[in-house]
């Protein structure tokens, strides 16, 4: 494992912070003025906002300065600032094929990556408020506000991430009148491209580390899950790899099994649950690209993600063994880990497992969904009561337990509106964009010139409709077509595939006109 890719060598003027923050308000204001140009009045105010941030900052840490011989550049900064490149690329591109406007996503990428940012640092300093404080062990220390923004050593939470992304992105799409979803399903896959990448510099730098491997484990896996001990004044955090501190003060100071630690010079073998979550990326990320070519709804692709990697984070959580993510609540372990599987299973069943389309998968897909929840509870149960083992849930695990329910639902819901109207699920507008013409009973999109029906109005004359041969026709067939029964399935397990593929022309038989 390697923290530090490589150093940087120094100048002897010390370098402040103030400096880089100076840069990154002057690259706001060109963005600014391309705005204004341009009279993109989102991006001038992000960009605005972004000069007043930096002014801000640079002020109040004008007198923070860089001393040391050389930068350290570390692993997971490396890997971080991959992803966001890859992200970049990955999710311009999907926006591109699915008709939103390059521009606006490519502003909306920058919000949601910094907002993203911003929220798994707040989230892992809610969690590990002490590591920040002059004094650990003291609670009452005084907290370094300057280490807040110490990003190159890690200490990022995924899942703050993820919700403060979400609300970067909901906040910057409202003023473009664009749906959340449309933008979710193409920003998604640049999440399970991140996991994949930043992942691989949790193992790099070794935090995010799992439990103990039991001696019969695979000697690959044992490899994989060991740990060195670094040298001396290698990290600020303390001497050696997380893993191999934590093992240390485990064993406490003084005891042989302290002194093995040290001649061993790396950490007992443990889960590579950074290597776990890093496949796990991999695998969502080639999901979600073949689940975007059956997709019906807006959503779909966002929705499949939560669950699934909410899901599988539930169960990985299990195997971690670090303390960064905070823990809430107390519960016997073989009754909660059971339980929150078969919810997550009766939800899967009614939700998710409705975008798979043949019927014989589908069922044993539903079936097989069950059988986790039973095999933990059988594993988990203790011979006796003094045996029940008391667990605390993480931060992650409650969010990705309650993600993943709430995801569900939701997919459940909007399955039911692309059975009934897939061109109104698959649509791209922002839902205040689009109202029922009342002629017709169907949405259609607001127009310019409805500002000039609006005026005619004011004038206080009445413009009585044009009566045509044409009119008449399509009120007669209209009249004919109102009891005719609609089609459509009566399962409600998956759209039409017809009314979902019909020319914007048409409209399924559900969607006919009532004249």
């Amino acid at each position: 494992m390697h923290p530090i890719l490589f150093r940087i060598p120094l100048p002897h003027t010390p370098l402040k912070l103030w400096w880089v923050l100076a840069a990154v308000a002057a690259i706001a204001a060109v963005y600014a003025l391309i705005g204004l140009r341009r009279k993109d009045r989102a991006t001038a105010i992000s960009a605005f906002l972004v000069i007043v941030a930096s002014a801000a900052a640079g002020f109040a840490f004008r007198e923070m300065k860089l001393e040391a011989p050389n930068l350290p550049i570390y692993s997971y900064g490396v890997m971080l600032g991959l992803s966001l490149v890859v992200g970049w690329y990955l999710t311009l591109k999907l926006a591109e094929k699915d008709g939103l406007p390059k521009e606006t996503m490519a502003n909306c990428y920058v919000v949601t990556a910094l907002a993203a940012i911003l929220g798994a640092r707040v989230l892992y300093i809610v969690t590990n408020l002490d590591e920040f404080r002059v004094n650990a062990h003291d609670p009452n220390s005084d907290v370094l506000v300057s280490s807040f923004f110490a990003l190159r050593r890690g200490g990022l939470v995924a899942y703050g991430g993820f919700l403060g992304g979400l609300i970067g992105s909901w906040l910057y799409l409202a003023r473009h009148r664009i749906r959340l979803m449309p933008w979710a399903d193409v920003a998604v896959p640049s999440l399970a491209s991140g996991l994949f990448i930043t992942r691989i510099g949790c193992y790099l730098f070794g935090c995010d580390f799992g439990k103990r491997l039991p001696d019969t484990a695979p000697e690959v896996l044992q490899r994989l899950g060991t740990f060195p001990h670094w040298g001396t004044g290698m990290l600020d955090g303390g001497d050696g790899s997380p893993a191999f501190i934590k093992h240390l003060e485990a064993a406490g100071h003084g005891t042989p099994a302290a002194a093995d630690l040290v001649k061993m010079n790396h950490s007992f073998p443990v889960h590579p649950t950074q290597i776990y979550e890093s496949v796990v990326g991999l695998a969502l990320l080639l999901l979600l690209l073949w689940q975007r070519k059956n997709q019906k709804f807006r959503g779909q692709i966002f929705f499949l993600f939560a669950f699934a990697y909410g899901y599988v984070r539930f169960i990985i959580e299990m195997l971690r063994d670090d303390s960064e993510r905070g823990e809430f609540g107390t519960f016997d372990e073989h009754l909660f880990v059971p339980g929150a599987l078969l919810l997550m299973a009766i939800a899967f069943a009614f939700g998710i497992s409705l975008g798979i389309r043949n019927k014989q998968a589908r069922t044993l897909a539903r079936v097989l969904a069950f059988v986790p929840p039973v095999v933990a509870y059988l594993a988990l149960h203790p011979a006796s009561f003094s045996g029940v083992v008391q667990m605390h849930p993480s931060t992650s695990q409650w969010i990705g337990f309650l993600s993943a329910m709430v995801v569900s639902f939701f997919y459940a819901k909007f399955w039911e509106t692309a059975r009934k109207s897939p061109k109104l699920a698959m649509g791209l507008e922002s839902l205040g964009d689009v109202k029922p013409a009342p002629e017709d009973g169907m949405p259609r999109k607001r127009r310019d010139d409805d500002e000039d029906e609006d005026d005619e109005e004011d004038d206080g004359e009445e413009v009585p409709p044009r009566v045509t041969k044409t009119s008449k026709k399509k009120a007669a067939a209209g009249a004919e077509t109102e009891d005719e029964p609609r089609d459509g399935n009566a399962d409600g397990d998956e759209p039409d595939d017809d009314d979902a593929s019909s020319p914007p022309g048409t409209q399924g038989d559900d969607e006919k006109k009532a004249g």
